[in-house]
């Protein structure tokens, strides 16, 4: 059975991303919410009843109360109803190794895109027997694994690796441990960072960018910071692209959807329309997308090594062919 991963690299992503979060006994594991509800069968475990906490995150039952033994007993689910449901409760949740290892057991070189997720928390309530930190044991999984080099290095280009996070101080502090490249994760306008308090105005200033710079080489900004959008129609562009450019870092943004739920109404239901804005008009350096395959044909379809007489000439048999054939009937 082919998960999540597995099927992103068979539809052509260049890099896999995950979110990295601790259990209670310090194991690393690939989750994107540090609550287990939303996308766990967790409820439906009555030996779980009593485990329920409440925290500053959210007050409902979180990855630290449960050990990776009790983690791998609960399966996953899909967060969103309009989305395809015959996959629940058939994965279980995979550890950053085994996640790395569906990267390196690939046909072909696939980077990952792990994120430092909620460092913070995760160090204030997961202790580590020899006192390491969280961004330690996260380091040290990739140096296990292999990872290592600076962007565009041979090294890097071997086993292609970003490190992201929204926790600028996660970053700074593994910036001492790595060379390998790191992007500074952005959220919405309304939130601060979670472990210096910044507001977004700040984070996204010339003089910020100007710092960070040296421990990073991009910054990952939400896609609505970066062209505003009111009643569901895109506004004119910020100049946070072209600022983030002049300061020498690249900007990959999140989180592209086909769904028209997430679409804006400018590109009127068509996610090809989508990615063409953001990368051609917009200029980011490189997106998150939810659908790996359409994001794949679009850069097939318009990569200009994909234009040629030869593939001209054989669509229109191919049409004329279809048409021929259909007249005959």
């Amino acid at each position: 059975m082919t998960n999540l991963f597995q099927r992103a690299i068979e539809e052509g992503a260049d890099f896999i991303e995950t979110d990295i979060l601790a259990s209670k006994d310090g194991a690393l594991i690939c989750f994107h919410d540090v609550t287990l509800d939303a996308i766990t069968d967790v409820a439906e475990h009555k030996e779980f009843a009593n485990r329920k906490r409440t925290y500053d995150v959210q007050g409902v039952n979180t990855t630290v109360d449960f050990t990776l033994k009790e983690l791998k007993t609960l399966r996953v689910k899909q967060r969103y109803p309009f989305r395809d449901q015959q996959y629940n409760g058939k994965y279980l949740i995979i550890t950053f190794d085994e996640f790395i290892s569906i990267a390196l057991d690939a046909p072909r070189v696939v980077g990952i895109y792990p994120e430092i997720k909620n460092p913070v928390f995760i160090n204030q309530h997961v202790k580590w027997s020899d006192g390491k930190t969280f961004e330690d044991k996260f380091v040290e999984t990739l140096k296990k694994n292999g990872y290592k080099g600076s962007y565009m290095s041979k090294e890097w280009l071997k086993q292609p690796a970003f490190i992201q996070s929204f926790a600028p101080t996660s970053l700074i502090y593994v910036s001492n441990l790595t060379d390998l490249p790191k992007v500074f994760v952005i959220g919405d306008v309304t939130t601060p960072t979670q472990d210096t308090n910044q507001s977004y105005w700040e984070i996204t200033s010339d003089a910020y960018l100007d710092y960070i710079k040296d421990y990073v080489m991009g910054i990952g900004p939400s896609k609505d910071t970066v062209v505003p959008v009111v009643n569901n129609y895109l506004q004119a562009p910020t100049d946070l692209v072209a600022r983030a450019h002049a300061h020498n870092l690249q900007v990959h943004t999140y989180i592209y959807r086909n769904e028209n739920s997430f679409l804006h109404l400018n590109f009127n239901q068509d996610p090809y329309a989508e990615y063409d804005y953001w990368i051609n008009k917009v200029g980011v350096d490189g997106l998150f997308t939810d659908f790996t395959g359409s994001l794949h044909k679009f850069q097939e379809w318009t990569s200009p090594l994909s234009h040629n007489d030869d593939d001209e000439s054989a669509l229109l048999h191919k049409i004329a062919s279809m048409v021929s054939n259909y007249r005959k009937h």
